[in-house]
C-alpha cells in the first residue's frame, strides 16, 4: 500500500489555527511547528503508525472499521475508526469531552502524503517520504 514507510513532516497548512479551535493554548499551538514528527505506517492484518517527534513516542495499532480511543498528542482524547475509501485513509472520530467531531484524510498526492483534518477549519499537514 501507498502509505507504507515512514513519512516526515515538511510542513503545516493552517494547524495552528486547527489547534486554537481546538482550544489549545498558545504556547502549545506553537510547538507542532517544531516537533520534527516522523510517521512510521506499516500495514498488515492490522496498521501501525509509530508516531516520533521531539516529544514522546507514540504507536497506534488499529483495525480497519474497528472503533477505538485514543489520546492525542495535546492531550484531546478521541474515539472513532480509520477506514479504507478508494485511494484514502479516512479517520472519522468524536472528541471523548465534547462530541464534536474530528475527522482526518490521509492521502498521497504528487508523492506527499497529506493529511487534512476537519473541525470548523481544515488545516493540512504535508509529509515527504524518507
Amino acid at each position: 500500500m501507498a502509505f507504507n514507510g515512514t513519512w516526515k513532516l515538511d510542513r503545516n497548512e493552517n494547524y495552528e489555527k486547527f489547534m486554537g479551535k481546538k482550544g489549545i493554548n498558545v504556547v502549545k499551538r506553537k510547538l507542532p511547528a517544531h516537533d520534527n514528527l516522523k510517521l512510521r505506517i506499516t500495514q498488515g492484518n492490522k496498521f501501525t503508525v509509530k508516531e516520533s517527534s521531539t516529544f514522546p513516542t507514540i504507536e497506534i495499532i488499529f483495525e480497519l472499521g474497528v472503533t477505538f480511543n485514543y489520546s492525542l498528542p495535546d492531550g484531546t482524547e478521541i474515539s472513532g475508526a480509520w477506514a479504507l475509501e478508494g485511494d484514502k485513509l479516512v479517520g472519522k472520530f468524536k472528541r471523548l469531552d465534547n462530541g464534536n467531531a474530528l475527522n482526518t484524510v490521509r492521502e498521497i498526492t504528487g508523492g506527499e502524503m497529506v493529511q487534512t483534518y476537519t473541525y470548523s477549519v481544515k488545516p493540512k499537514r504535508i509529509f515527504k517520504k524518507e
